[in-house]
């Protein structure tokens, strides 16, 4: 995962907002598509993510891996979790206390858990991950950097950076470079990514997963050309490295 060549789409599904039939449809549609993964979660919940999880692995063997907003978004019938930390902020329950209230549960799931360190990154409008965990996004690219270096030292598996779910801006490509640069651990890039432009921008600044989930509820068929654009992004790189080998 850490070669640059090594890039991966994942889409994700918010249970709160997508269930019964239209989850089911668009389950069917990322199948033809063929991202990566298939990340399940969100920041409240209402809908069960068991059932979701079900839904999709009934539909697709396309990886599943949960993206919990809290410690009751836990399901054994998905492949993997990511354990998020919110190292960006200081409440308690999201850098710690939803990880104790989960801990036996996710330890006998069987589930792959991946520790992940969560960066919320200014987005240029109020997300449900500040309103829910009461903390704020960080701006300066410094302690951006800084946060992401500490989330690798404490032994996270991944780092995610995330400009929040509908964000008006992704996160800058100048973030993007300067966190990848100081890191070694695959990068996760997400929120308010649009187009397949600001998916190849955060993809050449470095990001080894990109992450689309509140664009694609509004426009599912996008999914087609944001999977392709990934695709695309990796064969170009591949065929560069390629043609500057020693014959």
């Amino acid at each position: 995962m850490n070669n640059n060549s090594d890039k991966k789409f994942a889409v994700l599904i918010d249970p709160e907002k997508c269930y019964g039939q239209r989850l089911e449809a668009f389950v069917k549609m990322i199948d033809r598509a063929k991202p990566d993964f298939v990340f399940v979660g969100g920041s409240q919940l209402k809908q069960s993510v068991d059932e979701a999880v079900t839904t999709i692995k009934e539909n697709t063997d396309i990886r599943v891996i949960l993206f919990p907003g809290n410690s009751m978004q836990i399901s054994d019938k998905a492949d993997a979790i990511l354990f998020l930390s919110l190292i960006s902020g200081r409440n308690p329950d999201f850098l710690t206390g939803h990880h104790i209230n989960s801990a036996k549960m996710v330890k006998q799931s069987g589930l792959e858990v991946i520790p992940t360190g969560y960066i919320l990154v200014n987005g240029g409008k109020h997300s449900a991950v500040e309103k829910v965990s009461g903390t704020k996004p960080l701006s300066n690219i410094d302690e951006i950097e800084s946060t992401a270096i500490a989330g690798e030292l404490l032994g996270n598996k991944l780092i995610y950076l995330e400009a929040g779910s509908g964000a008006i801006q992704p996160v800058d490509k100048e973030i993007i470079g300067r966190v990848k640069q100081s890191i070694t651990v695959p990068l996760i890039v997400g929120g308010g990514l649009k187009s397949k432009t600001d998916i190849q921008t955060a993809l050449s600044a470095g990001a080894n997963i990109i992450v689309v989930g509140n664009h694609l509820e509004t426009y599912p068929e996008k999914i087609f050309e944001f999977v392709q654009s990934v695709r695309d992004y990796t064969d170009k790189f591949k065929d560069q490295t390629q043609g500057n080998l020693p014959v």
